[in-house]
């Protein structure tokens, strides 16, 4: 076999071989959750059994400026959620510290945004947050982190995001929330749920959404 023909089989070989690869990296996607595939105590009666087209439900909350936040600031945008309370200092602040980590990795992508709910709405106020975000290093723009009305939280809680359990005994924080952020993508589909104090799961939520954003 001359050197020629050598040279042909060895760059055809080469490029089948990169266009596999190119092929398989593009056919990477992330599973579609539904109600049914999270744990039952995080998720609302009603829905247990509902095990196809589960899409978060609009919402209306008032970020850290003062503003209302509804699913319009969120339109086509692959987002993370968390629930939290300003005065908890066990896992909260863990939490945010991994979701101040995403806002630094996807600050120059504005398909990627973050929010997160309080679970003590009546304790955590505007000026409340708006102090917890200028001390967290929180961006405006990037990540609202709101209150609103306690039943309408408690609601996308349960029935959205699934990342609280049934509600407690009625004192400051009867909503006994997770440490689980929720990957959200452009069609209000949930595509994973993390962690929220684990570094490795950190780092599995940060390669998910760009699978998302690819």
């Amino acid at each position: 076999m001359s050197n020629l023909k050598v040279c042909f089989i060895i760059l055809f070989a080469l490029v089948f071989i990169s266009s596999t690869s190119c092929n398989q990296a593009s056919e990477e996607t992330l599973p579609i959750y539904n109600p049914s595939d999270f744990d039952p105590v995080l998720v609302d009666r009603s829905l247990r059994d509902t095990n196809k087209n589960h899409k978060v439900s609009d919402f209306s909350l008032i970020n850290q400026s003062g503003d209302i936040i509804t699913q319009k600031v969120y339109e086509n945008k692959i987002y993370v959620v968390d629930f939290f309370f300003t005065r908890c200092q066990t896992i909260c602040p863990i939490m945010t510290n991994n979701m101040a980590k995403i806002q630094k990795e996807f600050m120059n992508d504005s398909d990627v945004m973050l929010l997160s709910l309080s679970v003590t709405p009546d304790i955590d106020s505007v000026s409340v947050l708006q102090k917890y975000a200028m001390d967290k290093g929180v961006i405006a723009s990037k990540w609202n982190i709101t209150t609103g009305e306690k039943k309408h939280i408690y609601n996308l809680a349960r029935k959205s995001y699934f990342a609280v359990v049934e509600q407690g005994d009625g004192d400051l924080q009867d909503f006994i929330h997770t440490s689980n952020f929720v990957l959200v993508d452009k069609d209000k589909q949930i595509r994973g749920q993390y962690d929220g104090t684990d570094t490795e799961e950190l780092k599995r939520i940060i390669e998910d959404i760009k699978v998302l954003i690819n």
